[in-house]
């Protein structure tokens, strides 16, 4: 099962590993650039995904882990701005 991403408000950090749904939990309010290193963080150090720094995520099981739309909307401003 690979590992899914949702945004949610109320987080008391950045990024959240939650493995009864096997998804990490983002802070909306998060800066984009921290999400990304966050999550790259927890499927690399905590879950032993392949190496993703700088590169696409990737699940533990080695498959690609979508972003949520919202989360991509983020990103581009973030690297257009």
């Amino acid at each position: 099962m690979c590992v899914r991403i949702a945004v949610t408000d109320g987080l008391a950090s950045i990024a959240v590993w939650d493995p009864d749904e096997v998804s990490i939990m983002v802070a909306r309010s998060a800066p984009a650039g921290d999400v990304l290193r966050e999550v790259a963080d927890i499927l690399m150090i905590d879950l032993g995904a392949p190496a993703s720094w700088g590169g696409p995520l990737c699940c533990f099981c080695g498959m690609g882990v979508e972003l949520p739309h919202e989360l991509v909307s983020c990103v581009h401003a973030a690297e257009a701005g």
